[in-house]
């Protein structure tokens, strides 16, 4: 849907905005900005300074205070910026304000994910889930909008004057566009659910983790298959299944699109086809980047997500991948203060919560193939239990699959 894509001129330069409030401390507003202009570089947008100021919440006009607004515009004047780029959802009063304030193009942290999924789909099924997101994040910002969205729908549209003329027309398009996506969607879900139940009686595994964190790369591994993997945020939005073999034992296995902080929650639902892969599979493979200064609260961000979408709990093996990647300095001998994330060792994080998890839990890199062994023998215990469980007396099964029981 080229009409909405935000970031059609690449290159361009950005200033990013968040605010540190007693929700978000200012250790964690960096780690969002640092991941804001990860999502900016992944759209093709250059960014080059960062603006915060603590407030006690964001300010319903201008989202931060008037003074800052005006150090921003100065900054943006200056060097001739085009674009500011606000870590949280903006509001459309907010975003009208901002907008006549700085006078350039304003994104949030959802036109700019909204923007990236919209490159990145690739088949008319994850093209339309973009597109009626996008619709649906558009309607209630028409206010801001001289759009002449009327050609989408034809001549059947009577153009009766401007102003709120126009914007009731824009409105009624977007709303019918918004449902025939709708019916659209329910028509491609039937069809990929009927797939879904002739897949047989194979375990299902689905690959799930935080965006960026290896899961297609471990796809690949296991499936020795060619599944587009990037060092960008959702490099990956198509839901990919393929069958995978170990020692004789067959199961699916499901890549599904990474899960990110903030994201919202109509672009959460339009992604069914994912949702419904998490709620049907039978174990979840949680992949986590270990390398990340801050992984754990990553953990928390899927584990949350994963809960939002299921509330049945599923078994699930937690990954650690990119060991090769993790990195430490080591603590002076003399220093008493405890250990944090940036002075620990693997060996020492291992006998943290993670030790608790015994067989849920092991450590790999998908990428350099450390340990991938021990993470097949999981993988195969698991889903030979799971296929016991629910097929305890099919000899011919175990047979076939040469299972030892």
């Amino acid at each position: 849907m080229k009409d909405f894509i935000i970031s059609e001129n690449k290159n361009e330069q950005a200033v990013l905005v968040g605010i540190i409030t007693q929700e978000q401390k200012e250790e964690q507003v960096k780690e969002y900005l640092d991941e804001l202009a990860f999502l900016a570089n992944t759209a093709g947008i250059e960014p080059v300074k960062n603006f915060t100021q603590k407030l006690d919440y964001a300010n319903p006009v201008t989202f931060v205070g008037s003074g800052k607004i005006n150090e921003i515009k100065a900054y943006i004047e200056e060097h001739e910026i085009g674009i500011a780029i606000f870590d949280d959802e903006l509001s459309p009063k907010q975003l009208r304000n901002i907008e006549k304030e700085l006078g350039i193009r304003i994104l949030d942290r959802t036109s700019l994910i909204l923007d990236i999924f919209a490159m990145r789909a690739q088949t008319s099924y994850a093209k339309t889930q973009v597109e009626l997101a996008q619709y649906q994040y558009l309607l209630p910002r028409l206010t801001r909008l001289w759009t002449h969205l009327d050609r989408q729908r034809g001549g059947g549209v009577m153009m009766r004057g401007v102003g709120e003329t126009q914007l009731e027309s824009d409105r009624r398009i977007i709303l019918d566009k918004i449902a025939f996506l709708k019916e659209q969607l329910k028509g491609i879900d039937k069809q990929m659910a009927s797939q879904r139940k002739n897949r047989g009686k194979m375990v299902r595994v689905a690959l799930v983790g935080y965006t960026n964190v290896g899961k297609s790369t471990l796809m690949n591994l296991l499936s020795k298959s060619d599944v587009f993997a990037e060092n960008k945020l959702f490099a990956t939005l198509d839901t990919t299944v393929r069958k995978v073999i170990i020692d004789n034992l067959p199961f699916l296995l499901t890549d599904t699109v990474g899960f990110i902080r903030k994201l919202p929650t109509h672009l959460v639902e339009s992604f069914k086809s994912t949702l419904d892969e998490v709620r049907e599979a039978d174990l979840l493979v949680h992949v986590v980047d270990i390398s990340h200064p801050n992984f754990e609260e990553q953990i928390e961000v899927v584990t949350n997500t994963l809960h939002d979408i299921d509330k049945e709990a599923k078994p699930t093996i937690l990954v650690f991948n990119k060991v090769d990647a993790f990195s430490y300095v080591q603590k002076d001998e003399d220093d008493l203060t405890p250990l944090k994330k940036e002075n620990i060792s693997l060996d020492e994080l291992k006998k943290t919560w993670m030790n608790k998890m015994a067989d849920d839990c092991v450590f790999i890199s998908a990428k350099n193939k450390i340990n991938i062994e021990a993470l097949k023998e999981k993988l195969y215990n698991k889903v030979k239990e799971i296929h016991m469980e629910r097929y305890p007396y099919n000899d011919f099964l175990f047979q076939k699959y040469d299972i030892e029981e």
